[in-house]
C-alpha cells in the first residue's frame, strides 16, 4: 500500500495523523436541562443500574452533536443484546458542555453529586478543568482520545482506550518523510491551545524528522477557507491539511478550496470522510487517520471489524447519529467500557475505584473496532499507541496504508508527557 499517489512504499512504522489536537469550543455552561439518561434502558435486567456520566459536547460554536446519540446507541446495544454489564443495565447521565472550563467543572461536580461510578470524556477539549473534582471523588474518566493535552499527560484516575494525540502527529510525519516530503502547512483554529499544539508538539516533532511544519490559523467562528487555501497554495508545501477537524463541513470546505486553487500536493484531512461523497473527484490520494475502523474500509478490514461496523452502523442509524469518526469512536468507547467492566470479579456495590482498577487491568483485550489493547501503564492513560492511517483509493474506499494497525516510533513518543 502507498501513502499518496507518487511516493515510495510506506514502511511499517507509520502511524496515523494528528487526531483531535488541542482545540477549544466556545459557549455556555452545563445546566440541568442537559441532564438525561438513555430512555432505551430496559427495566427487565435484574441488576442495579450502573450509572456513568457523559460530558456531552453538544453546545458551542463547534459542538460534536454525534457523541450523545452514539452513546445512546451503544447503551441500547449493551442493555439489549449483551444483557447489560453482567446483568446490570448501563445508565448514562448526560451533562451538556461547550468547551469552556466552567461547563466542564459544573458537569464534573454534578457527576460527583449523582455518585456515578465513571464519566465518559466525550472528546472534551477542556476535560482537565474537571479532573480535580473527579479525582477527589475517585471517579475515573474514560474516553477514546484525550483531546485535552493536560488530561492526556497523566495516567492518574483516567483510561483512554485509543492512542494519544502524539501518535497521530508522529505517525503522519513519519509517513510523509518516508515519501521524501520536507514541508507541511497544517491548519488549526486560531486559539491559544492551537498555537501551543503547533509550537510545542507539531513543529518540534516535525523538525526531528527533517520536516518543516508551519501552522496556519483560521477563525473558529467565521473561517475563510478560500483565503486559507490560497495562502497554502502560494507557499507550495509538500503536504497541506488539517491537524484536526471539529466538523465534517470544515474538512470538506478546505479540500474543495485547496483543489480549486490548483493545489495538487498531499492533503491530510484529519478524520473526515464526508468529503469523499461530496467531492469524489478530489478525494483519491487524500490521507486520513482513525482510532477505529471506519465505514468505507470494509473491503480492507478484517472480518471481525466488518461485522462490528455493521452492528455499530445499525444502532447508530436507529439513533439518528451521524456517520462520522466521533460517532463510531464514541460507540466503541462505551462498548469497550461495558465489556471491560464485565471482567470485574464482582459488579455488586461497584465503586469508581473498582471501575478504574478493572479497566486498568485489561491485558490483550480485543477492543471494539480497534486493536487488542493493554491498559494501566504508569506513565500513560492510553491503552495503546496504535492507530490506522487510510488513503482514499481510486474507487473511493478507505485503504489502510499497511494491512494492520501501525505504531509510531516509541523514541519520539517518549518526548511527549503521557504518550508512551
Amino acid at each position: 500500500m502507498r501513502l499518496g499517489t507518487r511516493g515510495r512504499p510506506v514502511r511499517s512504522r507509520l502511524a496515523a495523523g494528528g487526531a483531535g489536537l488541542a482545540l477549544v469550543l466556545l459557549a455556555t455552561a452545563c445546566g440541568g436541562d442537559g441532564d438525561s439518561a438513555d430512555a432505551s434502558t430496559p427495566s427487565t435486567l435484574p441488576g442495579t443500574p450502573i450509572k456513568v456520566g457523559l460530558f456531552n459536547p453538544d453546545a458551542g460554536a463547534l459542538a460534536l452533536p454525534g457523541v450523545k446519540p452514539a452513546t445512546d446507541a451503544a447503551v441500547k446495544y449493551i442493555n439489549g443484546e449483551l444483557g447489560g454489564i453482567g446483568g446490570h443495565p448501563l445508565e448514562v447521565v448526560s451533562c451538556s458542555i461547550d468547551g469552556t472550563p466552567e461547563s466542564t467543572i459544573a458537569c464534573a461536580n454534578k457527576f460527583v453529586q449523582d455518585k456515578v461510578v465513571a464519566a465518559f470524556d466525550g472528546f472534551n477539549y477542556s476535560s482537565s478543568a474537571g479532573i480535580g473534582s473527579l479525582l477527589a471523588a475517585k471517579t475515573p474518566l474514560v474516553g477514546n482520545i484525550a483531546f485535552d493535552q493536560t488530561t492526556g499527560s497523566s495516567s492518574d484516575g483516567r483510561v483512554y482506550f485509543a492512542a494519544p494525540q502524539a501518535s497521530f502527529i508522529v505517525g503522519a510525519l513519519q509517513g510523509f518523510k518516508a515519501e521524501g516530503k520536507t514541508s507541511a502547512t497544517l491548519t488549526l483554529q486560531d486559539l491559544p491551545t492551537s498555537h501551543k499544539t503547533m509550537d510545542t508538539q507539531v513543529a518540534p516533532l516535525a523538525g526531528l524528522l527533517g520536516i518543516k511544519a508551519t501552522g496556519l490559523y483560521f477563525s473558529p467562528t467565521n473561517p475563510n477557507f478560500s483565503a486559507v487555501a490560497s495562502t497554502i497554495a502560494s507557499t507550495k508545501p509538500d503536504v497541506a491539511g488539517l491537524i484536526a477537524s471539529p466538523s465534517e463541513s470544515i474538512c470538506t470546505q478546505l479540500v474543495k478550496n485547496l483543489r480549486s486553487v490548483g493545489y495538487r500536493g498531499q492533503v491530510l484531512v484529519a478524520a473526515c470522510t464526508s468529503f469523499i461523497k461530496s467531492d469524489p473527484a478530489s478525494a483519491p490520494g487524500s490521507v486520513l487517520y482513525s482510532s477505529v475502523w471506519m465505514p468505507g474500509s470494509e473491503k480492507n478490514a478484517p472480518p471481525a471489524a466488518v461485522e462490528q461496523l455493521k452492528l455499530a452502523t445499525k444502532y447508530l442509524t436507529e439513533k439518528g447519529s451521524s456517520a462520522d469518526f466521533y460517532s463510531y469512536a464514541q460507540f466503541a468507547t462505551v462498548v469497550n467500557f461495558a465489556k471491560g467492566l464485565a471482567t470485574a470479579q464482582s459488579l455488586d456495590n461497584l465503586t469508581g475505584a473498582t471501575v478504574l482498577a478493572t479497566l486498568q487491568s485489561l491485558r490483550d483485550f480485543p477492543s471494539f473496532l480497534g486493536p487488542n489493547i493493554s491498559c494501566g501503564k504508569p506513565t500513560s492513560p492510553n491503552c495503546t499507541t496504535q492507530m490506522l492511517l487510510f488513503e482514499v483509493g481510486g474507487d473511493l474506499t478507505l485503504q489502510p496504508v499497511t494491512r494492520d494497525w501501525i505504531t509510531p516510533a516509541a523514541e519520539i513518543l517518549a518526548q511527549i508527557p503521557g504518550a508512551s
